[in-house]
């Protein structure tokens, strides 16, 4: 049964009386039923009785209630205030500046205020700064450390209003106080601690070029290097960090290990990379491997999915290094040149596949990346000999032609079999996209750097083909992503693929031509990144007609641009005698990026330069083009700044840059990956 709540004193009184007056508004009925004729005298009466029965409760016994109320909201008030007094998470209230107004005892506990005047929460020892106080917005959180303990204390400030509160004094607290809630997660972090530590990573270790590496060396030889690489990727991975290293095959190698383990490792930096490699390169034979490993807390079968992609992204970016995938990727290594692989499986397979998916489309579109160069172009014209080939209609993507493409554009355009319309800019493609439409990128893997990104939206169906390297940023939902690091440019991937695509195919000698340019460009007149199948791309092109005359002609400087380098070359610094950075005026020339990428082709003909960096300035935004032989890494350098490309040849674009704030970022950048040896 419920029990009554029994209200006392005057208080009880005056929460009654309307009752007691109602007693004479009866009596005043009664009368004016017996006698109406004086009812108006009557009203009169009880009237006036009842006004002055209420100023006299109002005047006589406000003090009394008001008493009564006040005395009731401090017993409340006091509640509250023991109730918070006692409370067992630390509370405070501060003012404006964070010094202490009030605590309850468990804020002092933790943090002994007791006595100290003037105590606050903003300090160096806590990590929190007066600018980090809360506004009347947002409540702050901030965690720190303090007796070995994980503490967040969340911040909020709340407005006080001193028309209606004289409690506190306005000139001290300036309309508003900050109340401080610490959280101790000591605990729920030691927990999570243990069960990151416990959770399980998986990896594929695969050898790069294991049996061509393998073929030319000695048996004995042979024999002793498969011996010592199994023996080091045993020892560092199962005695060294407690992992399990299970042999798939003679090249490959499945790996299960704690996610402790895995950050011992990446502390580490996989030096098993370098043991490798120093091993066979003992007896003149050139190996490396690539690493793969997934992590996915609590699920096993997502931690062998992400242990494939990331030996996957290894892989297509050129091998000898690691990749590890979590929720993103993170790589480990590739500072050295990967050993060029000569066998063609691959490229007839992906030929095949492009063929099929040719065939099975209405029309071809085909794009590269923006602001287009010769290998760009070159890699279109062949995908659209391809398709003319197999009977399909193909169109080029192309929004500025550029001084580079310019003459190809006009050599391609001048044929006698071109086709009004085949080069269309990114508006007209968009309207001939539909869902049997076959999308060709070349010459690049990132969505940013396309042509038209909004065409990587609209088709469901798209083939990639580009030789730099993978990096996190790639075109999702791809039919075949083929990605080759190794060869020298896009124009020599396909070339090898139209030798595979029909034994019938002849191709045009200005589709040759431009082929051989991008090759040609891409591969600094045959001096970078070549190897037997760069050079066998190239014969196939010139047997196909294919004229180095014309194409040299084709690609004579004008005046400006010659210029433009050489200023770009004479006003290069050389910074830690080793970095050649350079800026190339863009001024009066149609295409300074290109000429930019020139000039650091030529820095790079400079004794005790290792690698050379020429920043553009062009269309708000700052290009930069980096260029190395064989002693840097240039990829890794631009990728850390935001761009990517190949390990000799790369570069970046920096939206919202000064020329001279992009040169202290990328000393920055240069000076932290020296320091962590990284170059």
């Amino acid at each position: 049964m419920k029990k009554e709540q029994r209200i006392k004193g005057v208080l009880d009184i005056y929460l009654k009386w309307p009752i007691y007056l109602s007693i004479i508004v009866v009596l005043m009925l009664g009368a004016v039923a017996m006698y109406p004729r004086n009812a108006v005298l009557i009203l009169s009466v009880f009237v006036v009785v009842y006004a002055i029965i209420a100023v006299i409760i109002y005047h006589v016994k406000k003090d009394e209630l008001l008493s009564s109320v006040m005395d009731f909201a401090t017993n409340y008030g006091q509640v509250q205030k023991e109730m918070l007094k006692h409370f067992e998470m630390p509370y405070a209230v501060l003012d404006e500046t964070g010094h202490l107004i009030w605590n309850n005892d468990a804020f002092d506990e933790l943090f002994h205020v007791d006595g100290l005047f003037r105590w606050s929460i903003v300090n160096e020892a806590y990590g929190i700064t007066k600018e980090q106080l809360p506004s009347m917005q947002e409540p702050v959180e901030v965690t720190f450390s303090l007796n070995d303990r994980d503490l967040r204390i969340r911040l909020r400030r709340i407005n006080l209003d001193y028309e209606e509160n004289n409690l506190i004094d306005p000139d001290r607290f300036n309309g508003s106080v900050i109340t401080a809630l610490v959280y101790d997660d000591t605990e729920m972090n030691r927990v999570m601690r243990l069960n990151s530590e416990g959770s399980i990573a998986t990896g594929l270790i695969y050898l790069d070029n294991f049996e061509e590496a393998l073929q030319g060396a000695e048996p004995t030889n042979a024999a002793i290097v498969t011996t010592l690489v199994d023996r080091r990727i045993n020892r560092y991975f199962s005695i060294e960090h407690s992992g399990i290293v299970k042999k798939l095959g003679a090249d490959r190698y499945f790996v299960v290990m704690k996610k402790k383990a895995l950050d011992e490792i990446v502390e580490d930096n996989f030096s098993v990379l370098d043991e490798v490699r120093k091993a066979a390169s003992g007896f003149k034979i050139t190996m490396t491997m690539s690493i793969g490993i997934g992590t996915h807390p609590g699920d096993i079968d997502q931690c062998n999915t992400n242990s494939k992609m990331a030996i996957d992204a290894a892989l297509t970016r050129g091998g000898d290094q690691a990749v590890i995938r979590d929720e993103k990727f993170h790589y480990f290594g590739g500072k050295n040149d990967q050993t060029e692989t000569t066998v063609r499986v691959r490229a007839k397979r992906v030929a095949s596949y492009l063929r099929e998916y040719i065939e099975n489309y209405e029309k071809v579109i085909v794009m590269g990346h923006s602001l287009a160069d010769q290998d760009a172009f070159g890699s279109c014209v062949g995908i659209h000999s391809a398709a003319r080939h197999l009977g399909k209609e193909c169109r080029i993507v192309v929004n500025t032609i550029t001084t580079s493409i310019r003459p190809m554009i006009n050599i391609f355009t001048q044929a006698e079999d071109y086709k009004e319309g085949t080069i269309v800019n990114s508006d007209e493609a968009i309207e001939m996209v539909t869902d049997a439409t076959l999308l060709v990128v070349v010459d690049t893997n990132k969505p940013e750097l396309c042509e038209c990104p909004k065409l990587l939206d609209m088709c469901r169906n798209i083939f990639v083909i580009d030789h730099h390297r993978q990096g996190s940023e790639k075109i999702e939902n791809t039919l075949y992503p083929y990605i080759e690091p190794n060869a020298s440019s896009a124009c020599e991937m396909i070339s090898e693929i139209l030798q595979y695509i029909d034994d019938r195919l002849q191709i045009k000698s200005y589709e040759a031509d431009c082929l051989y340019a991008g090759i040609m460009i891409d591969s600094g007149n045959f001096s970078t990144k070549t190897s037997g199948r760069t050079f066998e791309a190239a014969a196939y092109l010139r047997n196909n007609g294919a004229d180095v005359t014309r194409i040299r002609k084709m690609f004579r400087d004008s005046m400006e641009s010659y210029k433009a380098r050489a200023e770009a070359v004479r006003s290069a610094e050389l910074y830690k005698n080793e970095f050649a950075i350079g800026v190339c005026p863009a001024e009066g020339l149609e295409s300074p990026t290109v000429v930019g990428a020139q000039a650091a082709n030529e820095l790079m003909n400079i004794n005790s330069v290792r690698a050379s960096f020429v920043l553009t300035l062009y269309q708000d935004k700052v290009y930069i083009s980096a260029r190395s032989i064989d002693e840097i890494n240039v990829q890794v350098i631009m990728e850390r700044m935001g761009g990517g490309g190949h390990l000799n040849i790369a570069g970046v674009q920096l939206k919202d840059y000064t020329v001279e704030r992009a040169i202290e970022e990328l000393k920055m950048t240069l000076d932290s990956m020296l320091e962590k040896h990284e170059i």
